[in-house]
């Protein structure tokens, strides 16, 4: 029935799906409803997304009772059956709603659409005198009467309800405004055929207003119809994501092999996956050679070969190759499964700017109803026709529904939730995504980072006096350290490769910790270490000592090689800058934004890699303990400082942050580290990150302007605030609640619209 997962050791946190709701006020019942219970700690509706996310403590409260009180307030919970999943449940009770609700508006146009056209043609004159009679009052009452009870029922049934909550919502304006002018109709076309009919028609009152009432239904029917629709778009990238888990894996088990339900895969399982197939669990490769395409988790769009002893991510798509894996999370514990859960929340979680729209929305439809009674008195008193006076009230009722406000924020919380998920950045809530915007300096950690975390050959400088070529050095150097596994010795091995030379296997291999290695390679004699190493072997230098100091000048590593007694090559190797972080750096600058580097390396090693990214002010020389300290004398000069490392070993900078930002591939400690995570190393996703929080917000502020300005503005037009003016237009004047309802309708779907334009934006 809910998406479960541990949240400490007191506390559950379950997501569950909610059908029925029609507004914000909706969302403001159920949350106060839940939260009445005791245990229940949190409460919060996505009103787009239709979800609860909610916070108990099971020693006090369960989820029954928490659906129970769901229930009570006038909602539902689907339930799945036994042999479906929640996912599947709640696509069918969306699916069932929209059927229900595009049924309700085929049935209430069936009778309102000639219902219209006979109360126009009578009123325009082009139908005769017999339209005219009262007992045409009778058949526009017998058509209007389907369209006010079975259409519009669901309106009546949701004011009760909500009223019985204590928070009126849109549906008490729709019921209260289409029952004033249905009720009136009604008492009219009673009244016509008894003694008091004169009176009627003295008081100029005797016009019935059974199509106003049927056609506001309809239209009210046929915006939540296309409302239905297109808050459906806002959780397409969450779908997308729920759509990548496999629901069978293969499995080796005893010497053979069988297709089971993804539930049954355990820990240590061997798992099988062929060509084209998605990878079911997360795991460690024990067998085969493939590429696989990570882009729907990560939003790298280039397949990565993944060979014996490398991690491969539940959910991507097997590109080439069948490979084995030993399944290290299944379940909950997956990567996928934990970006499911952390996206989902982050779309739930309330910005601070929905505050403001939840305090004015809880006032919101009582203070609209004082003024729709205000504006009949007001009427009424000015001479103006009790059916004036009503048909305002009505119109009044009906253009200030707050669908429009209600969704104004979490619809555009849910769409760049969703698009920074497909670019393979996770918000871990709301209030991040709000935030980002406004740091001032990114501060971003070197090692692991800018650059790539592991060493790697820069320099091949040959000594004069030797004939040999670079391959040829490169051979001697890392033939000799095959048998190391010092991160130097293995980045020699990597640099030879990948200019495909041949090793040969070292013989009489020995290492000298600290210093260096003496191999046989061939029949050469082959030292490769320190400068100090070499001179402690009695190796001629050959005059390389001022080409070394250059490289150690330029913050890199130099590597002394020796062959058969005197040196012949050095060899300089440096932890490399990222693809992209020089244009990561130079957009964020571009942004306006400061850049800053911290790490733990020396001033000069510092300053170089600085230079090569583009960044001007540096910290450098601090220890792991001390980068807290760090932002927080950067947070002293008045700076708002988004962190940027590891996850892990910059975990208590990430913390004193006002915005950590974890490089990580969606592991618990990356994610749970900091507020959003950049689920891969590519440093160019953070400036888009950064212009998705723009965008965002400025798409919530659109959207605010249009639903506060809507109310603000409609509201004295629909109680004829107009009629002040001179010359002012009829139409104005006197605003037909008909139009009221389109009116109210068109709202509603720009606002929506208006988020998913966020989905097509380029960044």
């Amino acid at each position: 029935m809910s998406v479960t997962t541990a949240q400490s050791a007191e506390s559950v946190q379950e997501v569950l799906p909610i059908s029925g709701m029609s507004c914000a006020n909706c969302a403001l019942s159920i949350e106060r409803n839940v939260r009445k219970l005791e245990g229940v700690l949190q409460a919060q509706v996505n009103l787009p997304r239709e979800r609860l996310l909610v916070v108990y403590d099971p020693r006090l409260v369960d989820q029954a009772a928490i659906v129970e009180r769901v229930r009570k307030a006038g909602y539902d919970v689907p339930t799945p059956a036994a042999d479906e999943s929640l996912e599947d449940a709640e696509s069918k009770a969306r699916k069932a709603e929209i059927a229900a609700q595009w049924r309700r508006v085929l049935i209430g146009a069936l009778f309102a659409v000639p219902l219209f056209l006979l109360s126009m043609g009578r009123d325009l004159g082009i139908l005769g005198a017999w339209a005219h009679q009262d007992w045409v009052n009778f058949l526009l009452w017998a058509l209007a009467t389907p369209v006010q009870f079975y259409v519009g029922g669901a309106y009546y049934v949701g004011a009760y309800r909500a009223l019985r909550g204590g928070v009126p919502n849109m549906d008490v304006l729709v019921a209260l405004g289409t029952s004033v002018a249905y009720f009136y109709s009604l008492a009219v076309t009673v009244l016509l055929i008894t003694p008091a009919a004169a009176d009627l028609h003295a008081l100029n009152a005797h016009h019935v207003y059974f199509e106003t009432a049927a056609v506001i239904i309809v239209l009210v029917a046929l915006g939540k119809l296309l409302e239905l629709r297109a808050k459906g778009q806002t959780g397409q990238a969450i779908r997308a994501l729920i759509g990548l888990r496999a629901k069978t894996a293969r499995v080796e088990r005893h010497g053979a092999q069988a297709d089971i339900p993804i539930e049954e895969v355990r820990v240590g399982d061997v798992v099988i996956v062929r060509e084209s197939e998605r990878i079911p669990v997360d795991g460690v490769v024990i067998e085969g050679v493939t590429s696989v395409d990570q882009s729907m988790l990560t939003g790298e769009s280039l397949p990565v070969v993944r060979t014996v002893g490398d991690e491969v991510i539940g959910g991507t798509l097997n590109k080439q190759g069948m490979i084995k894996l030993r399944a290290t999370r299944v379940g909950r514990e997956t990567a996928l499964a934990q970006i499911i859960k952390l996206v989902e929340t982050a779309q739930g979680s309330r910005a601070a700017v929905q505050r403001l729209v939840d305090q004015v929305s809880a006032v919101f439809v009582p203070a609209v109803i004082g003024i729709a009674a205000l504006t009949f008195v007001l009427w009424t008193a000015s001479g103006a026709s009790f059916a004036a006076a009503l048909l305002r009230v009505v119109a009044v009722l009906v253009i200030a529904c707050p669908c429009a406000m209600g969704l104004a924020t979490p619809t555009a919380i849910t769409v760049g939730v969703g698009k920074g998920a497909a670019l393979g950045v996770l918000f871990k809530h709301s209030a991040a995504l709000e935030q980002l915007r406004k740091m001032d300096a990114f501060v971003l950690d070197k090692t692991g980072t800018l650059t790539r975390g592991a060493p790697a050959v820069t320099d091949v400088l040959l000594s004069p006096t030797w004939g040999g070529t670079r391959q040829e050095a490169l051979l001697l150097a890392a033939s000799a350290e095959r048998g190391s596994q010092h991160p130097l010795g293995e980045a020699l091995v990597r640099a030879a490769e990948a200019e495909g030379v041949a090793l040969r296997p070292p013989r009489a291999f020995e290492s000298f910790v600290g210093q260096g290695v003496r191999a046989q390679v061939d029949a050469h004699s082959v030292l490769v270490g320190s400068e100090a190493f070499l001179r402690a072997q009695g190796v001629a230098l050959n005059g390389l000592e001022g080409e070394a100091a250059r490289l150690q000048a330029a913050a890199k590593t130099v590597l002394w090689l020796a062959a058969d007694g005197a040196a012949i090559a050095l060899i300089g190797a440096a932890d490399t800058l990222k693809d992209g972080a020089a244009e990561a750096v130079a957009a964020l600058r571009a942004l306006g934004k400061q850049v800053i580097m911290l790490t733990g390396d020396n001033e000069s090693t510092a300053r170089a890699i600085a230079a090569q990214a583009g960044i001007q002010r540096v910290v450098a020389d601090v220890l792991p303990a001390q980068k807290a300290e760090a932002i927080k004398a950067l947070q002293a000069e008045g700076l708002r400082v988004a962190m940027v490392g590891d996850g892990v070993n910059d975990a208590p900078a990430l913390a004193q942050a006002d915005i950590g930002i974890a490089i990580g591939t969606g592991t618990d400690v990356a994610i749970e580290s900091a507020d959003v995570t950049l689920m891969r190393g590519d440093l160019r996703v953070l400036p888009q990150a950064l212009r998705l929080s723009q965008l965002t917000m400025r798409t919530i502020r659109q959207n605010l302007l249009w639903a506060f300005g809507y109310n603000v503005a409609l509201i004295p037009v629909a109680a004829g605030a107009l009629a002040i003016l001179p010359n002012a237009p009829e139409a104005l004047v006197q605003l037909n609640p008909m139009l009221a309802a389109l009116a109210m309708a068109f709202s509603s779907l720009s606002v929506v619209g208006n988020s998913l334009r966020l989905r097509g934006r380029q960044l």
